[in-house]
């Protein structure tokens, strides 16, 4: 004999709640965890430094281990490669339209590096690099961003010292008092706005544009050409040929091997000084003479001594930048290739002031 849906619906219910008193008993698993295993586990760093180890690491060690723990995907100096992020440069770029989101010009605490580095880093590795290590390679990326000497060292007694630029960049998010009572009040459904009405024209708010010399707008004016054997104005026959400038072909080549050099160093009109000096108009101009810039001391003893960054000084420098000026800030390891530096320089000359 079959039984009715609700003898079934009944059955069910009381075995649900027949299990669900014995899952209320304690089962006697596991135990409460101990405060040395909780201490493993929290590994999290706060902004006044709540959660730091006891530990230090300076430039020189950071930039050797960054080497071969980290340039794969960041790059040499922290200028990110392909798709992996940049974490040096993009000073003073966050109002640009594509800006550059650094630790030097984005992020708001040291303390968020320092946690993801010992959290989450190497790719593939995370949480084997030591504590000191962790410390060198945080110092090395302050160092990248021109933040610190290449002499410094960081460590759980001064990283509180340490202010990244951007720092006050950042508010309270204020969205849940200020804006989602705008979006919770009951929606105007029908006759929201009054009746549209003109009141000034285009061409009162300077957004249509009126044809040159006064004309009335919509006006074609008479075309006046000159008979095919005038001769040229006097003046424009006798006006000098423009100089020689850089091979166009190197000069493009040049720009494409300078995307190594973009994260650190601007170009172009409105060009900022960033992890390094803006370099329009250097070639041929004096070394330490790019008003705003911090540079090393090795190089303003260079520039006092009469250093001129001239095609032989530029080809010199960017083969081995740490072979050319001991203690240059210039983390990049060099362009090995004649090539490469040839192009970047004709490059350089191509751009204005």
């Amino acid at each position: 004999m079959s039984r009715s849906p609700e003898r079934i619906l009944a059955g069910a219910l009381a075995l649900a709640l027949s299990g669900g008193a014995a899952l209320a008993e304690p089962l006697g698993l596991g135990r409460a965890a101990l405060p040395e295993e909780i201490a493993a586990w929290d590994v999290a760093v706060l902004p006044d430094g709540t959660g730091l180890r006891p530990g230090s690491g300076d430039v020189a060690t950071g930039e050797e281990v960054f080497a071969e723990q980290c340039a794969a995907c960041h790059g040499e100096f922290a200028e990110g490669i392909d798709s992996w992020p940049a974490l040096a440069g993009g000073i003073d770029s966050l109002t640009d339209p594509r800006p550059v989101k650094t630790v030097g010009s984005y992020w708001p605490h040291l303390s968020t590096v320092w946690d993801y580095v010992h959290r989450s880093m190497p790719f593939g590795g995370a949480q084997t690099l030591s504590v000191d290590i962790t410390y060198a390679i945080t110092a090395y990326i302050l160092y990248s961003n021109g933040l610190v000497e290449d002499d410094f060292v960081l460590s759980h007694e001064n990283f509180t010292e340490i202010v990244l630029p951007n720092h006050a960049g950042f508010i309270v998010d204020d969205r849940e008092t200020t804006e989602y009572p705008l979006f919770r009040a009951e929606p105007c459904m029908s006759d929201c706005r009054g009746p549209a009405t003109v009141t000034r024209r285009a061409v009162d708010l300077s957004v249509t544009p009126e044809d040159p010399d006064g004309r009335p707008a919509g006006t074609i004016p008479a075309l006046t050409l000159a008979a095919a054997g005038d001769a040229a104005p006097a003046e424009a026959a006798a006006a000098p040929a423009a100089p020689a400038g850089p091979d166009p072909a190197l000069v493009a080549a040049g720009e494409t091997v300078f995307r190594k050099c973009a994260a650190c160093h601007k170009v172009g009109e409105g060009a900022k000084n960033g992890t390094g000096p803006a370099l329009n108009a250097m070639v041929g101009a004096p070394a330490g003479a790019v008003e705003g810039f911090r540079y090393s001391k090795p190089l303003l003893e260079a520039a006092g001594a009469g250093l001129v960054w001239d095609e032989a000084s530029l080809d010199a420098f960017l083969e081995n930048p740490k072979g050319f000026m001991k203690g240059t800030k210039m983390a990049f390891a060099g362009l090995k290739k004649p090539e490469d530096r040839a192009a970047v320089i004709a490059y350089l000359q191509s751009l204005g002031p």
